[in-house]
């Protein structure tokens, strides 16, 4: 079923690290060999053996319409005819930027780069030019890139300074990270008021997809808008997911909460290599040439990722009947999956929040990353290759949310709890006899 795949394989290791040019693809996470892709469109995704998936990746989220969607592949097309890179300005640049002004609250200026990875490293150094202060709060489980000052994590409990997570991170840069828990506002601001004074920014998933699909409390995000207010320091949403996904304004919208600063990645690019961060006018006129920050990028503003977002987020902008289309799906798909799982009595807790699906193999509610932690990761692996083997991709990893796109039909769904209803029973007598 997959020789080529495994033959391709052992032809990558030997050339790039791990056989994969980003860890999760390894599929270490649920064991087995690695899926190599050749081609997709819509919803299906067809792999290097010639076997067909139903598509629950989008790419990790940009695929909000489906793969090859017409519009897109003709823009990128024309803008390639032109030339692939200027490294210079360009017209559809500044016709992108005003077009997420208009659908995001609260972008005055906004500045394109190359990955949501930048884009956050990007938001951090112009908070910290801004306000002459170095330290910053990340939440546990909320990822925002390899950056160095993102790569902590926890010590024996959630308000200690960081420590690294990865060797290369020196301990200079973990001391000026502090980690938080998700949904926990009393820990912020004993966090502030042990440090007072020294918090450039707080930067935040406020709708996290890396430990699963978890919804920010009624009042969090708000409550973290008004702390920073206070403390005279910068909010930053990295919206690199939840972005025009979850609404057309992103969590901002949703929630009815500006932040200062705002990352987004992929999505305003329609998967092509991109990334942007913007805010406030007083804060982002620290940028150089306008300021001291220095920030550049040979393809920033690339033509080809321009033409293309261009093109989705128009649609986006102009249908919004799509996001209670993607609701529906996405209900309609949480909604089986909890029948399935109850009737054969497998412990299960799911959170949604729009087209953005978190499935969780525990009984206790999922509210941030110790209790995502609790997922029975070995439950998780058997759902994922049953599904896998059916004919459906999910995120190789219990800790990822799900992505649904618009391109998925009813008989996508169907298709989908009828492999689900399948794998659960496996599970179930499985779970009997031990």
């Amino acid at each position: 079923m997959f020789e080529r795949s495994e033959d391709l394989f052992k032809r990558a290791q030997k050339f790039i690290p791990g056989g994969v040019n980003s860890p999760v693809r390894a599929f270490k996470a649920v064991g087995g060999t690695p899926v190599f892709f050749e081609k997709a469109k819509g919803a299906i995704l067809t792999d290097a053996d010639g076997n067909e998936y139903i598509d629950y990746v989008g790419s990790w989220g940009p695929m909000l319409l489906g793969h090859a969607w017409p519009p897109v592949i003709e823009a990128v097309q024309k803008a390639a005819e032109k030339s692939t890179s200027f490294g210079a300005p360009t017209e559809v640049e500044i016709e992108l930027a005003e077009l997420i002004q208009k659908m995001v609250p609260g972008l005055d200026k906004i500045r394109m780069v190359n990955s949501g990875t930048e884009a956050c490293m990007s938001a951090i150094r112009v908070a910290r030019g801004y306000t002459g202060r170095d330290k910053i709060i990340k939440f546990e489980g909320c990822y925002h890139g390899h950056g160095d000052s993102f790569l902590i994590k926890a010590g024996s409990g959630a308000l200690t300074f960081g420590t690294p997570s990865s060797p290369g991170v020196t301990k200079g840069t973990a001391k000026d990270t502090l980690t938080a828990s998700y949904n926990d506002l009393e820990g912020v601001q004993q966090l502030f008021d042990e440090h007072k004074g020294e918090i450039a920014a707080l930067i935040i998933e406020p709708v996290p997809g890396n430990m699963g699909c978890i919804p920010p409390a009624d009042g969090f995000l708000q409550g973290l808008k008004k702390i920073c207010a206070s403390e005279d320091t910068v909010l930053i949403f990295d919206e690199v997911m939840s972005g025009f996904r979850v609404a057309p304004g992103g969590a901002q919208e949703l929630y009815n909460v500006q932040a200062d600063l705002v990352a987004f990645g992929k999505i305003i690019g329609a998967g092509l290599p991109v990334g942007a961060y913007g805010g406030k006018e007083e804060i982002m006129k620290v940028v150089s040439p306008t300021g001291p920050v220095y920030q550049a990028g040979t393809l920033s503003g690339n033509p080809l990722a321009m033409h293309a977002g261009l093109a989705l987020l128009s649609e986006l902008h102009n249908n919004r009947a799509i996001y209670g289309e993607l609701d529906q799906k996405t209900t309609h798909l949480e909604e089986w999956l909890h029948r399935i799982f109850k009737h054969h009595e497998i412990p299960h807790t799911m959170n949604r929040v729009g087209s953005m699906l978190g499935i969780f193999f525990t009984d206790k509610p999922v509210t941030d990353f110790n209790s995502a932690s609790q997922t029975d990761v070995e439950m998780f692996k058997e759902f994922f290759h049953g599904m896998l083997k059916r004919g459906v991709y999910l995120p190789p990893s219990a800790y990822e949310s799900l992505f649904l796109s618009n391109a998925l039909t009813q008989e996508h769904l169907d298709q989908t709890v009828a492999a689900a209803d399948e794998v659960a029973e496996v599970m179930a007598e499985r779970m009997n006899k031990n």
